[in-house]
């Protein structure tokens, strides 16, 4: 049973959402789709309109445009159940060409900037990683403002949603690397306002390759399975795995005319010789928004291309004046906080000096204060030394007295020494002629040994004659007295000799003598061998003794705004090189922590396009320069 039929509701309760509000309205049953939409406009303040619709879910779970045409009661629209309201969606159905050309309004920016964003986050448009980070730090400049060093804080950025979910699990990274690689990019950003950051965002956003692009299944003559693309320029034909890089494309100047009958659907092109173009749905509703899309996007490209109208230049201009004053603001407000900044930086020097003074001052107390403590401890350790350089004096005195003794000492065992060398030079002259006359002796007893054993023998012969004579007969006895006295006279002269020689023997037979010179025990042998036994020290001297030791008019508001435009324009084509470098060197920070594992189909499809050197805009010019003609029949051999 519709929801418009009591009679007890005569109003229609309405809940648009945008991606930063919600409206709720009452409407009249009579309400048309464009009062509502003409409502809801008013209400945010939005006069470029054209870009935008209201998208709701009917009765059939179809995600549909609301027609501004019909009656709101009449397009069935799903009441919700938990508020009985009529639930719709405000987003952005058309999209500009070039976004800093055409957006005029900073609330037109906004919604764009909130869905773009809301789209690569949820993926629905590919951003590649790289350019992910980049985004989302211009993001994070929308939501903070400028970087400052002192009100930003590490983990500040690790709340919000800011890069998509297939990136981050592309990447073994933790939320704190990227945060820094994020807080890289923030930091170089240079100052501008909400509105400047975020038309940054949209033109780096308008060249990935699924900006502003609604696929759409279809299938040509030979039931291929494709993508069709309809966007602001013309319809793409994408292959059913690749979604980035088109087939082939047609422009909105190619067509004259596009309708469908049941899945069939047909586009007539300006050139009459070329046939047309057809191609197959499955679904009369998709259909039905194809058409709807191709009918808005080729009327706001051929309006593109004729004049301004009043209204858009009335909105121009205002967009212009706008700009300008605040450009003007944001000048007077960056002198303003130049100078307060360089006020406080004074400040701060200044109390800083002050500090710095104080310091000194401080550290000039307790230097003062040190240096009487020291002065006192220079006054003990004065007298310290003073009695050390006595003690010092005494021992030096005692030092000396023992020196002049020990010198004395010495020089008296020289002396001694000198006579103890004299002496043993004496008793070696006098051992050698103990030697020589004992040699002398022993001579002398060896022939005194030969002479008495030669007697010995005489006598013994003299004894044999006397008994052979004996025995021969008596002799006469005078002549035999004679010869007895004889005899007797040679055995006395014998034995007085072996009587004189008998001492030197016993003299000789000694083998040591014992001599004592000056206090010194000299033993003296045969062998002219000799020790010296000196007595023991009595000079009380110890070995081991050390000594110690002590140690605005209207024409200057003009040139103001040329400058900044100039500017800005300047910064634009300095910086522009400078983004595509720094995106390469992320590229190649992040490229070792990346899982190959975790790659989706359009991750290797954009990095075989970057290998290959393509992007959106080469791809699109080297589509468009075959003929129409060939266009149309490599569509029907796919």
């Amino acid at each position: 049973m519709s929801p418009f039929s009591s009679k007890k509701n005569r109003s229609l309760p309405v809940r648009v959402s945008t991606f930063d509000s919600e409206l709720e309205f009452d409407l009249e049953p009579r309400a048309s789709g464009q009062d509502l939409f003409d409502l809801v406009c008013r209400t945010i303040g939005l006069r470029e309109s054209w870009y935008f619709g209201l998208q709701y879910v009917d009765t059939r779970s179809n995600v549909s445009w609301l027609k501004m045409d019909k009656k709101v009661k009449d397009q069935r629209i799903e009441l919700h159940a938990n508020n009985n309201f009529y639930i719709f969606s405000f987003y952005a159905k058309y999209f500009p060409e070039n976004v800093s050309e055409e957006l005029i309004q900073e609330i037109t920016q906004h919604l764009f900037f909130l869905q773009v964003k809301q789209s690569i986050l949820s993926m629905d448009i590919y951003c590649r990683p790289e350019a992910s980070v980049l985004l989302a730090s211009y993001a994070v400049h929308v939501q903070y403002g400028p970087y400052d060093y002192e009100s930003y804080k590490d983990g500040m950025l690790a709340g919000g949603e800011l890069l998509p979910k297939g990136v981050t699990d592309q990447y073994q990274m933790t939320p704190e690397m990227w945060e820094e690689r994020i807080k890289t990019w923030y930091m170089d950003h240079e100052p501008m306002t909400r509105d400047e950051v975020e038309m940054e965002y949209l033109k780096i956003a308008q060249d990935l390759d699924m900006y502003g692009v609604n696929y759409f299944p279809i299938t040509n003559k030979n039931k291929t399975k494709l993508w069709l693309g309809v966007t602001a320029v013309g319809l793409n034909i994408y292959d059913e795995r690749d979604k980035l890089t088109p087939k082939t494309t047609f422009q909105w100047n190619e067509i004259r005319h596009v309708s469908f009958d049941d899945k069939k659907f047909t586009i007539r092109l300006v050139d009459a010789k070329v046939s047309n173009f057809i191609f197959y749905s499955q679904d009369l509703h998709i259909n039905k928004m194809i058409l709807d899309l191709c009918k808005g996007n080729h009327d706001l490209y051929m309006r593109r291309r004729k004049p301004d109208t009043m209204e858009i230049q009335q909105m121009k201009a205002q967009a212009k004046e706008e700009k300008q004053r605040r450009q003007i603001e944001r000048k007077k407000f960056i002198r303003e906080k130049k100078l307060r900044e360089k006020a406080e930086h004074e400040r701060y020097e200044l109390e800083k000096r002050l500090e710095h003074l104080q310091d000194e001052m401080r550290m000039a107390s307790d230097a003062l204060r040190r240096s009487e403590e020291t002065k006192e401890l220079y006054f003990e350790k004065s007298r310290v030394n003073e009695e050390q350089m006595q003690l010092t004096e005494c021992k030096a005195n005692h030092f000396k007295t023992e020196m002049d003794r020990l010198r004395e000492r010495q020089m008296k065992i020289e002396r001694e020494k000198h006579d103890l060398e004299k002496k043993i030079r004496d008793a070696d002259f006098y051992v050698h002629q103990l030697t020589v006359e004992n040699d002398k002796r022993e001579a002398e007893t060896e022939k005194l040994k030969k002479e008495l054993i030669c007697a010995k023998m005489a006598e013994r012969e003299a004894t044999a004659r006397l008994l052979n004579f004996l025995n021969s007969g008596r002799k006469s006895s005078t002549d035999s007295l004679l010869t007895a006295s004889t005899v007797s006279n040679a055995v006395n002269n014998a034995s007085s000799i072996a009587a004189i020689s008998t001492p030197s023997l016993t003299t000789s037979s000694s083998t040591n003598d014992m001599v004592t010179v000056g206090g010194a025990d000299l033993t003296i042998t045969h062998s002219s061998h000799y020790h010296l036994v000196m007595g023991d020290n009595s000079s009380g001297i110890s070995d081991d003794f050390e000594p110690k030791e002590f140690i605005l008019t209207g024409n200057e508001m003009e040139q103001i705004t040329n400058e900044m435009e100039s500017n800005h324009l300047e910064y634009l084509r300095k910086t522009k090189n400078q983004v595509q470098n720094q995106l390469q060197t992320l590229r190649s920070e992040i490229a070792p922590h990346k899982i190959e594992e975790n790659q989706s189909n359009l991750d290797i499809l954009s990095e075989a396009q970057i290998k290959a050197g393509e992007n959106k805009y080469s791809t699109l010019k080297k589509l468009k320069s075959g003929s129409t003609k060939a266009r149309v029949a490599f569509f029907e051999e796919l």
